[in-house]
């Protein structure tokens, strides 16, 4: 069994190396069957990649480049997307276990009412992404990733651990925390503050989350 530890949390990822698997070479992921399993999937240029009530089972994603994604109610259990592109992707009411998700853009991406365990984001883009209604019911953590002006809405992201992020302007609107570990990260510009009960962090983060507070409460500071 292959792990990952992130700050506190630690995340079963897909062991898709193991003895005696074999992954087929596909073409679409668009089954008839609604399920594609053993699979890899690899170096596509697509101009819309829309997937709904697909169960995506034991398999690698790479390379791949959309312009436009829509996924809705997908199952993802013991898969790997690596190096792609899913730009503005709109991603709604899906459940992902065993996922890594490595080195991908999701700019601007729609991120809404996804169930997350034992997932982690590694080396991706997310800017500007609106997570909505995310849920992590088992370990998830964002290693290097880059969250400009990312939003959190909603979402229950407790336990959940951000390592080595830019979390540039990045708002953690109204939700759950508790436990989510923020350890090694410039927390300065972060936005909600207020909504960040329970967080962990270093003892250096204080004077982080002065600066985030004052520019939240658009307190002005001076002696006159």
């Amino acid at each position: 069994m292959s792990t990952r530890t992130v700050g506190t949390t630690t995340i079963t990822t897909p062991d898709l190396d193991e003895p005696g698997l074999y992954l087929a070479n596909v073409t679409t992921l668009d089954n008839p069957r609604g399920a594609v399993q053993d699979f890899t999937f690899t170096s596509t240029d697509l101009r819309l990649l829309e997937l709904a009530d697909t169960r995506l089972v034991t398999g690698r994603i790479h390379g791949l480049r959309a312009q436009q994604v829509a996924f809705q109610s997908l199952t993802l259990h013991g898969v790997e997307i690596t190096g792609s592109d899913l730009g503005a992707a709109r991603w709604s009411e899906s459940k992902l276990t065993r996922v890594v998700i490595r080195d991908t853009k999701l700019l601007g991406a729609t991120l809404d009412g996804l169930v997350l365990d034992d997932v982690l984001f590694e080396n991706c883009k997310l800017d500007y992404a609106a997570c909505t209604k995310v849920r992590a019911t088992g370990p998830v953590a964002f290693a290097g990733c880059v969250l400009t002006e990312a939003t959190f809405t909603d979402c229950d992201l407790s336990g959940a651990a951000f390592s080595n992020c830019t979390l540039r302007a990045t708002e953690f609107g109204p939700g759950r925390y508790r436990g989510t570990d923020l350890r090694g990260n410039d927390l300065a510009t972060v936005r909600g503050i207020a909504h960040l009960a329970k967080v962990r962090i270093d003892p250096g983060q204080q004077h982080d989350l002065v600066q985030a507070l004052v520019h939240d409460l658009d307190i002005t500071v001076g002696d006159d």
